[in-house]
């Protein structure tokens, strides 16, 4: 008597979160498109199915796809942004190539930390879990952030407290900033271990929150962070791009489509990472006369872009005017809007819905969206379109490696 013959099933593309999906809607974890399943649930590898680079993964909940390659990486990211558009009927005039990070190219990371019996954890949390993973290498991060976990781990076995604690690290000019949250010095002993701890390892700045606000306790020098070459004060916890590789791109395709504008507003500014760009870029080519608009409304970000600002503005570069104000709140209207040939908009996550209701409203042409969330955008967007703009160019942007994270730049005219 023959044996039953076994089916199969073939995983034909990736879920957002990450999980391979049959062509029935089957979804399967770790599986990629191009893998087989069988009836009894066994998966078989196909051509783009990589082994993973880290020991950790599986475990360690920071990376979701270690196990796609970078065919599968590219059309996961390019995916996410394209459905996103056209669920919203936004019609796509040209779309670039995805930019997709490199390994070891993360310059920020919050990892996170708990003292043991036996010493510490540190690392990741695993997926959907409060639970640490415990990790001796991250291929994602930079080498000269990665080299702190061995020694965090012993400082925090050391002198943590009972709790977890958040471990930020971020790279500035002058080296490593490591921000350590929820982390009370208990006695001298361990307050002078932590001014230890950061100067024989080399930190640029150390801050701790004992529970009472974030206290920079070591910082030799003040820190900054070069943004298109100009060196703007980092306060501690600074919003940055995960890598520089992905900040390039997306400066760079907002300077190449904004290049004839002379009055731009810069929102949701943050540090300036774009409105210096765009700044030393009107200056660099010849464009006479170009000035920059940057609102944000977190304080110590604006205070930084303000004063880095003045400091550019002597030195020659087009000129950069920061505006504290609070875009979710009290949006830009019309008639101020209407003085700017085009706005540049990097919002948080949630979008900006309140002040792409006054944009829509306007007659600036040119707007340049650049966005953490294809969701919020694609809505963004879709008012947009609504109102008579194109959406002539869009590039999606995979700037956390193995992430279900996607981010895009997009440039909408009429």
């Amino acid at each position: 008597m023959s044996e039953p013959m076994t089916q199969r099933t073939e995983i034909v593309r990736l879920a957002a979160k990450g999980d391979g999906v049959t062509a029935e809607g089957k979804h399967v974890q770790l599986a990629v498109p191009g893998d087989v399943l069988d009836d009894a649930g066994v998966v078989y590898p196909g051509l783009h199915h990589v082994e993973a680079p880290c020991r950790h993964f599986g475990a360690c909940g920071g990376c979701q796809l270690q196990h796609a390659d970078d065919t599968v990486l590219s059309d996961f990211i390019r995916g996410r942004v394209v459905n996103a558009a056209t669920g919203q009927g936004l019609s796509i005039g040209e779309l670039l190539p995805e930019h997709v990070s490199p390994p070891q190219s993360r310059r920020r990371a919050t990892l996170h930390g708990l003292r043991t019996h036996r010493g510490a954890v540190v690392g990741f949390r695993e997926e959907g879990s409060h639970r640490l993973v415990d990790i001796a290498e991250c291929p994602v991060l930079r080498p000269e952030l990665a080299k702190y976990i061995k020694p965090l781990r012993n400082f925090v076995g050391k002198y943590g407290p009972k709790g977890n604690v958040d471990i930020a690290l971020s790279l500035c000019d002058q080296g490593a900033d490591l921000g350590l949250n929820n982390f009370p010095l208990e006695g001298l002993e361990a307050t002078e271990a932590a001014l230890d701890f950061a100067r024989d390892h080399g930190f640029a700045r150390l801050t701790i929150d004992q529970g009472y606000g974030p206290e920079t306790v070591w910082e030799p020098e003040p820190v900054t962070i070069a943004l298109s070459g100009q060196p703007v004060g980092m306060p501690a916890g600074a919003f940055l791009q995960a890598t520089q590789d992905a900040e390039n791109r997306m400066v760079g395709d907002a300077v190449e489509w904004l290049k004839d504008a002379r009055l731009i507003a810069d929102l949701f500014a943050g540090l300036g990472t774009f409105a210096f760009a765009l700044a030393h870029e009107g200056t660099k080519s010849g464009l006479k006369g170009r000035k920059i608009l940057a609102a944000e409304a977190e304080q110590a970000a604006h205070l930084s872009c303000k004063l880095a600002a003045s400091r550019a503005h002597l030195a020659g570069a087009g000129t950069v005017h920061a505006m504290h104000r609070d875009l979710f709140r009290n949006p830009l209207q019309p008639a101020e809007l209407n003085r700017f040939d085009a706005v540049m908009l990097d919002p948080p996550r949630a979008g900006a819905k309140s002040q792409i209701a006054e944009l829509a409203q306007s007659d600036v042409a040119q707007v340049v969206y650049a966005s953490c969330n294809p969701s919020s955008w694609a809505r963004d967007g879709a008012v947009l379109a609504d109102a008579g703009y194109k959406l002539t160019k869009l590039r999606p942007v995979g700037q956390f490696r193995w992430s279900t994270h996607v981010e895009l730049v997009s440039l909408f005219e009429r």
